[in-house]
């Protein structure tokens, strides 16, 4: 069991620079690691910089870039000296990144090259310094993105003269620190479109940390890719304060973590840990494991027999395994529900998944198991020192709102304190607004959002996420959100559109021709997912969606955009 002196992040940066300074800390796959002495030697001098910059220990400091070794040394930097970290997600969009700066009072960002644009419309004068994340250097406020791009193309000397500044200022001033001081506020992007500043401490995001690592067992040997953003708690928590407490090294690609980019950086790496959400996974069954198995006429056939299947998939296994490096040995999933029939085959498979349950306002995780205790459907056991009630359960079913009270609970909402009333009791109970139940094993299974449930005509439950997950089953589907109208039950599914141009293509359809058959593939996906549903559950209709649907940063679909039928 790991014990700090006090559970802090600045603890956390103490124990590991001691206990393994020269061990590899963080590192691009393709660039020399920074060990855990040179990284806590970045930090000091950050820290240092930053209070020569007029930040002082409560002022909100912003990060704005992609995963790199960068992004976490920003992160103790502001952290450790007691000022308060602000992640916000590059994909946001402009306007949403300009309300978070202005409603947090940001003081300092630090901004990655690639995402510079998104802010060079605000006057940056407003703000004590605007840092460039990918080396460090001060952006003046009257530089332009073209400048910008011509000084890291030329290195430039004014530049470097900056960064050195940066970098090169000795001496540790140690800030007092305590665990109830709000480490970082982390604005969501939730299924409702409303943005909220989640106000996490110091104590929330290790104690989080602490019980989370004994679920995996995180050692120092461990090496763990990270691609998820850094800014959303879930990979912050469990893919870098975790890694770190434990020693272990925690690694970063330089571009989007498409398939081009992943493939070699798995081969490098040779990950045993990773952090992902269930899209990554369902894309890769999808698109590359399906079809393998499908080509062949005959493994199509046999492979509707149970017995065969699970020797199909056991091979399969083999191949994701090699595909992911070979070592891997917990393969964690979260941020949503997995479909039913990817679990079903990484089980077969014999593939080390894991999953977990949380949200940002409990740092995040609630519930969840390792490679060994995966339960079918199920998150797992709650994390050790939380309490987790169901509120309010349905007689016959069990099922109820998923209340949780522990160290680990969000300190409320930044200027909302309406808000933070309405899901945080005074006696320190959240509702989750997440319906579960437990089993006789005390395992938890995860129903749907409260705000998702549509009442049938007879007064039934019914779940979207159940119907989706049925939907999603079919071959030519990547994703659905099921929806009422007016009484109705609808769908709309967003079409496996690179197979199907294929199919068209060798078919010679092109036009109305292809119109009809997409409109042949949607009422036999109809037929197929209403012979499964319950008669009060049934669809209506499903309609064609042309595009991905909008996301949130754990790829849940933005439910509140796509409540009215679009024909």
């Amino acid at each position: 069991m790991i014990k700090l002196k006090e559970e802090t992040l600045t603890s956390v940066l103490d124990q590991c620079t001691r206990e393994y300074s020269q061990k590899t800390a963080v590192s691009f796959t393709d660039e020399p690691p920074i060990t855990y002495a040179e990284f806590r030697s970045q930090v000091d001098h950050l820290s240092q910089f930053l209070r020569n910059q007029g930040v002082v220990h409560g002022d909100r400091v912003a990060i704005i870039g992609e995963n790199s070794p960068y992004w976490g040394i920003a992160y103790f930097a502001i952290t450790s000296m007691g000022a308060i970290v602000v992640p916000i997600l590059p994909d946001f969009h402009f306007s949403d990144i300009h309300h978070i700066l202005r409603h947090s009072g940001t003081k300092v960002i630090f901004i990655s090259e690639r995402f510079y644009q998104k802010v060079e419309e605000l006057n940056l004068a407003e703000f004590n310094c605007v840092i460039l994340l990918n080396n460090f250097s001060i952006i003046n406020p009257d530089t332009s993105k073209a400048t910008l791009r011509q000084l890291l193309a030329e290195g430039g000397k004014e530049l470097q003269k900056i960064r050195n500044l940066v970098l090169g200022l000795t001496g540790r001033i140690q800030d007092k620190v305590q665990e109830h001081d709000t480490a970082a506020i982390i604005y969501t992007s939730g299924t409702t479109g409303h943005s909220k500043g989640v106000m996490l401490t110091h104590k929330n995001i290790v104690w989080n940390a602490i019980w989370s690592s004994r679920i995996p067992g995180i050692k120092e040997d461990d090496r763990m890719l990270s691609i998820l953003p850094l800014a959303h708690v879930y990979e912050c928590t469990l893919g870098l304060v975790l890694p770190l407490l434990c020693g272990a090294s925690v690694y970063y690609v330089k571009k989007p973590p498409t398939p081009a980019i992943l493939l070699p950086a798995l081969e490098k790496v040779k990950p045993t840990a990773m952090l992902t959400v269930p899209l990554i996974i369902e894309k890769i069954y999808k698109t590359r494991i399906l079809p393998e198995i499908r080509k062949n006429h005959v493994i199509r056939l046999v492979y509707t027999f149970p017995a065969v299947r699970k020797r199909i998939n056991k091979i399969a296994g083999k191949n994701l395994m090699h595909t992911f490096g070979g070592c891997m040995r917990f393969f964690g999933v979260g941020g949503s529900a997995l479909s039913p029939e990817v679990e079903r085959f990484l089980i077969e498979a014999e593939f080390p998944y894991a999953i977990g349950y949380g949200l940002t306002e409990t740092s995040p995780l609630i519930a969840g198991c390792n490679a060994s205790t995966t339960r079918f459907r199920s998150t797992g056991t709650v994390v050790p020192g939380l309490e987790v009630r169901i509120d309010n359960p349905d007689p016959k079913t069990g099922i109820g709102e998923i209340i949780v009270r522990g160290p680990s609970i969000m300190k409320g909402y930044y200027h909302d304190k309406e808000r933070t009333a309405e899901v945080l009791s005074p006696d320190g109970w959240f509702r989750t607004g997440d319906l579960g139940s437990f089993d006789k094993d005390n395992c938890l299974y995860i129903k749907g959002r409260m705000k998702n449930v549509i009442l049938g005509s007879n007064g039934e439950n019914i779940y979207p996420e159940a119907i989706e997950s049925i939907i999603d089953r079919s071959d030519q589907v990547l994703e659905s959100l099921v929806y009422n109208e007016e009484g109705q039950l609808f769908a709309r599914v967003y079409l496996d559109y690179e197979k199907l141009d294929a199919e068209f293509s060798a078919l010679g359809l092109s036009g109305k021709q292809a119109a009809g058959r997409i409109k042949q593939i949607l009422d036999g996906i109809l037929k197929q997912v209403n012979e499964q549903l319950s008669s009060f559950s049934r669809l209506s209709n499903i309609y064609e969606q042309r595009e991905p649907f909008e996301k949130t940063p754990t790829q849940k679909v933005k439910r509140y955009l796509y409540t009215k039928t679009k024909k």
